[in-house]
């Protein structure tokens, strides 16, 4: 079978990486694939054809901020319909605790990439989608 882009569906997984009281968010250099949203989010990404979504997050933690680690658990899972051509939208978030809040190497679509105490987030008007990454850490903090 040949992997081709769907339309209609969107498997993401993004990975909130927590370290002391931190948790890292990134900027994109290219935007396309991210609604062209511009600002903070946790390290995410659309999944490889047959990619399991913990091997995604692994994967996106890996090429986004040069961390390896093993992603294993499985927080929330969302869904949702919309943004361009409506497509229908599951994603899979993940957390890891991690040992130390190491200096992130930036992927090649990582414009920046930071360690913020949970407790002084950048204002929401610095997130993209509305402040969407804030909500996300906030659940999985929560649970």
């Amino acid at each position: 079978m040949v992997a081709t882009e769907c339309k209609v569906h969107k498997l993401v997984s993004d990975v909130a990486a927590l370290s002391a009281g931190k948790v890292l968010f990134v900027r994109y250099v290219d935007r396309s694939k991210y609604d062209g949203q511009k600002g903070w989010f946790l390290p995410d990404d659309y999944l490889s054809y047959e990619e399991h979504p913990r091997e995604g997050a692994r994967r996106i933690l890996r090429e986004q901020a040069g961390i390896e680690a093993d992603v294993n658990t499985l927080n929330h899972i969302e869904s949702f319909a919309g943004g361009p051509g409506g497509a229908w939208h599951i994603i899979f978030h993940y957390k890891v605790d991690l040992p130390n809040a190491a200096r992130p190497s930036l992927g090649p679509n990582v414009e920046d990439a930071k360690w913020f105490p949970v407790t002084r987030l950048p204002p929401r008007k610095e997130f993209a989608h509305e402040g969407w990454g804030i909500d996300v850490l906030r659940e999985i903090l929560r649970t």
